[in-house]
């Protein structure tokens, strides 16, 4: 596992990651940020959730972090980046981060019932996964974004 880039610690990026989880929350959206880096620790690309509000299913805090680094780049192709995300992505943002050939995924809180890096199915880790290895660290600032989440919800209710 590498380090932070850039000086910073995971902690650092986590933290602009929950900046954007806030602005779904806010909009009514469930609260998921993300934020992509390039390998000197520029942020290329953020997003938060909008599917409600864009009428898209793959309006994903990732998809969007990832749509907008590749513009940045001007390429899809995101090797050597990291994402860094509030929530384990599920099996569509596993797979976007895979075909774009992120080199690390950073995440917060777990996700038991959809996540698919380490707790409902082990996407990046599977032999078929493009052959894409992508090293993944779990639980960065994870309390912080399980409390977010579960602050929305209970207001929700």
């Amino acid at each position: 596992m590498p380090p932070a880039p850039g000086g910073h610690s995971w902690e650092d990026f986590m933290r602009l990651a929950l900046l954007e989880a806030r602005k779904a929350g806010e909009a009514g959206e469930v609260p998921v940020g993300a934020i992509v880096l390039s390998c000197q620790g520029e942020v290329i690309g953020k997003g938060h959730n909008s599917c409600i509000r864009d009428c898209d299913i793959s309006a994903h805090a990732e998809i969007k972090a990832m749509r907008e680094a590749g513009k940045t780049l001007g390429n899809y192709r995101l090797t050597d980046c990291l994402l860094v995300v509030t929530l384990e992505p599920c099996p569509m943002c596993a797979s976007a981060i895979v075909q774009a050939r992120l080199a690390g995924l950073i995440f917060g809180a777990s996700d038991r019932l959809a996540g698919a890096v380490v707790s409902a199915v082990e996407y990046l880790d599977m032999p078929c996964a493009a052959g894409q290895s992508v090293w993944h660290l779990g639980g960065v600032l994870g309390q912080a974004s399980c409390d977010l989440l579960q602050g929305f919800f209970a207001r929700r209710r």
